[in-house]
C-alpha cells in the first residue's frame, strides 16, 4: 500500500541562535525545517552528551558569519566539534531522494579552500542503520546549481553539492584545526529526481524524515572521537 506524505512541519518557535558555554557538539543547518528535523531527538545542551542545532541561514557567507559568530567566545579553543548538517543535491547517477551522503572532505565554492573530515569510518558505520550512504568530497555552491554546473563538479569527483557545508567546516577550522569536523547531508534531489520537477514532492518529503534521524549517529560519532578532541 502506498502512503500518501504529509505536509513537512513549520519550524518550531524560538529557537536559541548559538550554543551554551562548552557544548561539545555543534551541528550547523541553513534552514528552519532543517533544524525541526534535527531537533526530533531531545538531547541535553549541557554537559555529557549535549549538542546544540544552530541555525545559520542559506548561503556560504551566512555559514561563515554564524560560526565566526558563535566559536568567536569558545570557552577552550577547539573544543567544539562541529558538523554541518541538512540537505544537498546528489551528483552521481542512481541516487535517489533520502540517501545519505557523509563527506570525506569538502571543497568551498572557490575550489581552493579543502577542509578533511574527521573519523569518518565509525559515522559511515552508524549512518548505514539509516539508509544508503554515499562517501566522498561534498562541493560547496554559492548558489542553486542545476545542469553543466552540476555535471562539472561530478567531473571533479564530488558526490553532492551544498551551499553551507564546506563554508561552515573552513571557518570551523580556522585558527583551530585540530577541531572536530564532519558534513552529513541528505540527498533531496539528484539526477533523474530533480526538485523542481513536478511529482517529486515525495522525495522532499523522504528526505525530511531521513533527516530526521540523523542526529543519534552523529552523538555517537563525537562519543567515538578520543577523549582529547572531544
Amino acid at each position: 500500500m502506498t502512503r500518501r506524505p504529509g505536509p513537512v512541519p513549520a519550524p518550531p518557535p524560538g529557537a536559541g541562535t548559538g550554543p551554551p558555554a562548552g557544548a561539545p557538539l555543534l551541528v550547523c543547518c541553513a534552514l528552519g525545517v532543517e533544524r525541526f528535523a534535527l531537533n526530533r531527538h531531545a538531547v541535553p545542551r549541557t554537559g555529557p552528551g549535549a549538542a546544540t542545532v544552530l541555525r545559520t541561514g542559506m548561503g556560504p557567507h551566512a555559514a561563515r558569519r554564524a560560526l565566526d559568530r558563535v566559536l568567536r567566545d569558545e570557552p577552550e579553543p577547539g573544543a567544539t566539534a562541529v558538523v554541518a548538517a541538512g540537505f544537498c543535491a546528489g551528483l552521481l547517477p542512481g541516487m535517489r531522494p533520502g540517501d545519505l551522503v557523509l563527506a570525506e572532505e569538502t571543497c568551498d565554492e572557490t575550489g581552493r579552500s579543502r577542509t578533511a573530515c574527521t573519523a569518518s569510518a565509525p559515522l559511515a558505520r552508524a549512518l548505514a542503520t539509516l539508509g544508503t550512504v554515499h562517501t566522498g568530497p561534498v562541493a560547496g555552491a554559492a548558489h542553486v546549481v542545476r545542469g553543466a554546473e552540476r555535471d562539472a563538479l561530478r567531473a571533479t569527483g564530488a558526490v553532492a553539492v551544498d551551499m553551507e557545508s564546506a563554508a561552515t567546516l573552513t571557518a570551523a577550522v580556522r585558527g583551530t584545526p585540530d577541531r572536530p569536523v564532519t558534513a552529513v547531508r541528505v540527498v533531496v534531489d539528484a539526477p533523474g529526481h530533480e526538485l523542481l520537477r513536478i511529482g517529486t514532492l515525495g522525495g522532499g518529503v523522504s528526505a525530511f524524515r531521513v533527516l530526521c534521524t540523523v542526529l543519534p549517529a552523529l552523538l555517537a560519532w563525537h562519543r567515538s572521537l578520543p577523549l582529547s578532541r572531544r
